[in-house]
């Protein structure tokens, strides 16, 4: 049996039901479904059930994919030894790409950011994230986890917190709890809008975000720029009134 280490930030699910209900979380239709770290292939067992020509498993742990290889001999061809986060989407070959796991809790943000910058591949993202993590990808304005990532992934995804999962059910169990959510693309690109403008006006915001938006955003605004929302701090806007806010400050520059 494949041993969890820590530098590789591993708590192997030990809950079938629960494992179950992540691999029917996907609902978009896509031609590659990519399960990230797959440690024991807990979860593997029923993806290969339900996407059986669709599946590919990329991992970093020398054990696990030896493991994987024995456990799933059909799906030798589809493990990949490789590091998501260096991995270039391109050389999967497709236009839609499915992303699900139970992901290491130390790069699970950056994953996330990661399928968001290759929005026009990735179609959907399901799976296990620390509590606080997928809290904070779903929240809304107002909320005190709302920030960044929230708007960032909610001006591509819908973001659903599909149900929370304690720490017993893993090995070893983590210290914290577990949030299972859902991202489903409803567009890659962001008509009439300069997104990598937007997406430095959400992170100027945010990077001082006790001050109001006229404070914060002080060093993007034209010169006499007026709009209502810049009274409020960035907590209080949703990703499109940011888009929108973004829109005007180029149309006025």
């Amino acid at each position: 049996m494949v041993k969890p280490k820590k530098h590789l930030g591993q708590h192997f699910l030990l809950d079938l039901s629960i494992a179950e209900d992540i691999a029917k979380s996907l609902r978009l239709e896509s031609e590659i479904v990519l399960e990230i770290g797959p440690g024991t292939g807990v979860l593997t067992q029923f993806l290969k059930e339900l996407y059986p020509e669709k599946l590919k498993l990329i991992e970093i742990d020398r054990e696990s994919i030896a493991y994987l290889k024995q456990k799933f001999p059909a799906l030798i061809n589809s493990i990949h030894d490789k590091d998501f986060l260096q991995l270039d989407l391109n050389e999967l070959g497709t236009s839609r790409i499915s992303i699900i796991g139970n992901y290491p809790y130390n790069i699970s943000s950056q994953i996330v950011f990661k399928a968001i910058e290759n929005r026009e591949k990735v179609v959907e993202l399901s799976g296990m994230f620390q509590k606080e993590v997928a809290e904070r990808i779903c929240a809304g304005p107002g909320s005190k986890t709302y920030g960044i990532m929230s708007v960032l992934s909610q001006a591509y995804f819908k973001a659903e917190y599909l149900f929370s999962v304690p720490p017993n059910v893993f090995n070893p169990p983590p210290k914290v709890d577990s949030g299972v959510i859902r991202l489903s693309r409803f567009r890659s690109i962001i008509p009439d809008c300069d997104e990598a403008f937007f997406i430095r006006v959400v992170k100027q915001a945010f990077n001082q975000r006790r001050k109001t938006l006229r404070n914060a955003l002080k060093p993007l605004l034209p010169e006499g720029f007026k709009s209502d929302v810049l009274q409020l701090r960035a907590e209080r806007l949703s990703a499109e009134n940011f888009i929108e806010l973004s829109r005007e400050i180029i149309d006025k520059s």
